[in-house]
């Protein structure tokens, strides 16, 4: 081994550098843009017409009120399961527009 230190998982050296970065809550906030398909499913990204920051709330744009109401009547759950995917609790809130 290189110096005497044994080398460390490639996750476990990428969350050191996360935590030292001055960047770290625009870095979530993007993780968290980019995960939301996955997070929400295909049938509520493909109403989604937009998704923005401002703040801590995460605002988010659907086609119809029928969406707006559903997405409302679950955003606490939706941005809790966001926040678990970043490892982060980034979103404090989430307010649905259409």
């Amino acid at each position: 081994m290189a110096f005497g230190r044994t080398p460390k998982p490639m996750n476990e050296l990428l969350k050191e550098f996360m935590k030292k970065i001055p960047q770290q809550t625009e870095l979530k906030r993007g993780m968290v843009l980019y995960q939301w398909p996955e997070v929400v499913g295909e049938q509520i990204n493909s109403v989604t017409k937009s998704l923005k920051f401002e703040g801590n709330k995460l605002i988010v744009t659907v086609s119809t009120e029928a969406w707006r109401f559903e997405l409302h009547a679950n955003r606490y759950s939706i941005a809790k399961r966001l926040n678990e995917k970043v490892e982060s609790k980034v979103v404090k809130e989430i307010v649905v527009r259409t």
